[in-house]
């Protein structure tokens, strides 16, 4: 592999220019959170409807990820990075003029091209490093990338509060046109083995899902990613319904989400070559189900506070931040020639589970439930992620060395 120089497309890309193209993924999901409320009121609209914003958005890039890895398996990276990114930046600037709720969930869902800075980051890394490396550097992606959801819940606060909600569009657009100059500038193609035909990329999908390490490894992606994104979908009501916060609250207070977030994502980039990512994926879901059960433990006893549920969602974050680059360089590692295929159906299959939880504790909280349906959700989700790792372990010792890695099942 040449060693990467920075906006040097003759290169790999630098590893900047994929924190920013994932990053920005992350961006467009959370920039909006604390806005929620106010797009709810501006629109007359109920918050179950307003909650599509994030459940309907999850589930149309999962959609969308069944598309974009075929095509970058066919076409290249970096000509479906690019058209993605010019998409979203149509979507982003017709966003805050929408005349209706309806109207504005459909340019929303537009918004989910932006998916491929995520799905491609994960393959680009795997076209230019091996399976453990991958987890390695994909944890240093994200780590940086965590940057996104750490700041964009308190920007999105502070300009909802001072400017209404339209102003977080108008930012997103700022950072989306500076995402594209960037990737037009450093991204060269790394895919240098394309498909013939794109009926040959849908084609692998059989394959893939005849592979139970494949499984394995995209549902512990999932569930792990199922206990966040459910957090998304219900964290706003609880906060500001529940606990009183107001919307700059709230985005502060995510903060120590993604604190944790980028510290699991740091230890994942420090030990995944040295551990494996079997056991990192282990110790991540383990970690996020024990958060969530002291989040559960403190409510039971009685205390009523927002540290009560962001600060055991603290470990959540760190739970995932060691899970999910190791169980994302799983899934584009059991097939190497079909790495973006198999990171956009894997992609697709966890968004799609993040949606459906996302729904689930959406519709399962009212203002005299409290915050127990949210936070057994998400306990749930991570003990689910849990089996899902100690069953691609059992597949792995299963296997022989050699069908070990054609994964023959």
């Amino acid at each position: 592999m040449k060693k990467a120089i920075f906006l040097d497309r003759a290169t790999p890309p630098h590893i900047f220019t994929l924190v920013i193209a994932a990053g920005l993924s992350a961006l467009t999901m959370n920039l909006i959170l604390p806005s929620m409320p106010s797009i709810a009121a501006y629109y007359g609209a109920d918050y179950a409807l307003v909650q599509l914003a994030i459940s309907g958005y999850l589930a149309i890039t999962g959609l969308l990820q069944l598309v974009v890895g075929p095509l970058s398996d066919r076409f290249g990276r970096r000509p479906v990075m690019i058209a993605s990114l010019v998409i979203f930046l149509i979507a982003t600037a017709l966003a805050p003029f929408a005349p209706t709720i309806e109207t504005f969930l459909a340019i929303r869902m537009v918004q989910a091209a932006v998916v491929s800075g995520m799905v491609l980051s994960r393959a680009i890394v795997r076209d230019i490093v091996d399976a453990d490396r991958a987890a390695s550097m994909i944890g240093y992606v994200t780590m940086g990338m965590t940057l996104a959801p750490m700041i964009g819940p308190a920007l999105g606060g502070l300009f909802d509060e001072i400017f209404g909600w339209q102003s977080t569009f108008a930012l997103l657009f700022v950072f989306g046109l500076a995402g594209l100059a960037l990737t037009f500038a450093d991204l060269g193609e790394t895919n240098l083995n394309r498909s013939s035909s794109m009926l040959k990329q849908f084609g692998a999908y059989p394959e893939l899902f005849r592979s139970r390490r494949f499984w394995g490894y995209t549902l512990t992606a999932t569930f792990a990613s199922g206990a966040f994104f459910s957090f998304l979908g219900g964290g706003p009501f609880v906060a500001t319904e529940i606990l009183g916060m107001s919307a700059s609250e709230l985005g502060l207070y995510f903060i120590i989400t993604a604190l944790g977030y980028m510290g699991g994502n740091f230890l994942s980039g420090r030990f995944a070559q040295r551990v494996g990512i079997n056991r990192m994926m282990a110790a991540g879901c383990l970690v996020a189900a024990l958060g969530m059960t002291l989040s559960l433990l403190l409510f039971l006893a009685g205390f009523s506070h927002p540290l009560s549920f962001f600060g055991p969602i603290f470990f959540l974050g760190v739970g995932n931040g060691v899970t999910l680059p190791s169980a994302n360089a799983g899934i584009v590692s059991v097939r190497p020639h079909l790495a973006g295929s198999a990171s956009g159906l894997g992609g697709a299959i966890t968004i799609g589970g993040g949606a459906v939880l996302s729904s689930m504790a959406g519709a399962a909280l009212t203002p005299t439930s409290g915050p127990y349906p949210l936070i057994l959700i998400m306990l749930v989700s991570s003990l689910l992620g849990v089996l899902s790792t100690l069953y691609v372990i059992r597949v792995e010792r299963s296997l022989a060395p050699e069908a070990r890695i054609e994964d023959a099942s």
